[in-house]
């Protein structure tokens, strides 16, 4: 089954341009995690300081995966480096850095 997210952060406003610049080469490494951890169609959007990203996911145990993903060393990595970059919205949930948002409409 594929469940699609929405999710929604800022920008720094002087970390555009080095977020931009990392997210052209992302590390193989850290793309090969995202796919191993069933998430597919994966897009980043900018707008005004705003990331909005959309992924589907395909697996079967997405608390599992999530957590098989931050305990990769190559993605704590590439973490450490975006991370600094980002303002996350006060609305998000404790748990979230960036914060889902609520699907409201969809066509296949």
């Amino acid at each position: 089954m594929k469940k699609r997210f929405g999710q929604v952060i800022r920008l720094k406003p002087d970390g555009a341009q080095e977020y931009i610049r990392h997210h052209k080469n992302v590390w193989p490494g850290v793309l090969s995690m995202i796919m191993t951890c069933n998430i597919q169609n994966y897009s980043i959007f900018l707008k005004d300081n705003y990331l909005f990203a959309y992924f589907e996911y395909t697996g079967t145990d997405f608390d599992a995966d999530m957590i098989k993903m931050a305990a990769d060393l190559e993605t704590q990595c590439w973490w450490d480096v975006v991370k600094p970059l980002m303002d996350p919205l006060e609305s998000r949930s404790s748990e979230e850095f960036w914060a889902n948002m609520e699907e409201i409409f969809h066509l296949d």
